[in-house]
């Protein structure tokens, strides 16, 4: 099952990134996978390699220093 999840900048840690499973897929960490870093800022997009939820930017958005 993948879902793709438009995220604001702001929604987004320092370092352009968000962690998976994400509150914001609506997962609940008990029954879930490890937690990994996905790196959105560099393309505007990354996919989870464990459950392929896609996390977007939505558009118009942009991350400082990162376009």
């Amino acid at each position: 099952m993948s879902n793709t999840i438009e995220l604001k900048a702001k929604d987004l840690n320092g370092h352009g990134g968000v962690f998976c499973p994400n509150p914001a897929a609506d997962m609940k960490l008990w029954n879930s996978h490890p937690k990994v870093y996905l790196d959105v800022a560099s393309t505007g997009e990354a996919k989870c390699p464990y459950c392929g939820t896609h996390y977007k930017l939505k558009a118009g958005e942009h991350v400082g220093g990162h376009h």
